[in-house]
């Protein structure tokens, strides 16, 4: 009875080691600032972006987050909403090229937002809501390199670009996909800016994302085909202790 009983610890020991493995390579496989939605229509209006800030460390606590935006695809009407225990510092900048809209010529844009004053602690995330008038028409995609800053002064920088084909970087920084126009004249609704998201995720054009998802997946599978193998190697163990009694 013993070592029937001591297999069985063996088995269920293997079998929870592999699943706690693949639980924490999945963890830190998605713990990066990402950007939500991940893609929006060209030229898309009145819309929101909202930035997702995981906290890595164990023993410190995120307390400064800082977004650039684009200047060279500039993101008019940027409005930051109001965030509990945060304070949004908005820095605009001039355009090297102006942009001219149906309300005018804008030569001034949104460059930089930090947040200050907050905490993320360990194991906690926290969504950032920015809120936009009107996203560019003239390029595919809009890269938001992003600082966080910890308790214990250590800063992560969220600034290195996946290059088609090759592996996601170590810190990527948040990518917006931006897909062909649904019309003619760009008059783009939030809805159907959130249909094409949509679709657009299921096609694959997120690549950092499938990316991540296809390693969680493939961790995944690996750890239950450990777990089965350590199940059946203590079964064939307790089969075999029993056929002398036999």
């Amino acid at each position: 009875m013993s070592a029937y009983r001591t297999t069985l610890r063996r088995a269920g020991t293997v079998a929870a080691l592999a699943t706690a493995g693949v639980l924490a390579a999945a963890g830190v496989a998605s713990a990066h600032v990402t950007v939500h939605p991940e893609s929006y229509a060209k030229g898309a209006t009145d819309g929101v972006l909202t930035f997702r800030v995981p906290n890595e460390e164990d023993k410190a606590s995120t307390t400064k987050v800082q977004v650039y935006l684009p200047t060279d695809h500039p993101v008019l009407g940027v409005l930051v909403t109001p965030q509990n225990g945060w304070t949004a510092k908005v820095t605009t900048s001039k355009l090297k090229t102006p942009v001219k809209t149906d309300d005018g010529t804008i030569t001034d844009a949104v460059s930089e937002i930090t947040w200050t004053g907050g905490k993320i602690g360990a194991g906690q995330y926290e969504d950032f809501n920015v809120a936009f008038g009107q996203l560019p028409d003239d390029t595919d995609q809009l890269a938001f390199k992003t600082l966080q800053t910890y308790s214990d002064g250590d800063v992560v920088r969220w600034i290195e670009q996946t290059t088609a084909g090759d592996d996601e970087p170590e810190n990527p920084a948040p990518v917006l996909k931006l897909t062909a126009k649904e019309s003619e004249d760009g008059d783009e609704t939030p809805a159907a800016s959130a249909s094409t998201a949509a679709t657009s995720t299921k096609a694959g054009t997120t690549a950092s994302s499938s990316s991540s998802d296809s390693t969680a997946r493939g961790l995944g599978v690996a750890g239950l085909i450990v777990g089965v193998l350590g199940l059946a190697a203590g079964t064939f163990a307790i089969v075999r202790s029993r056929t002398p009694r036999s």
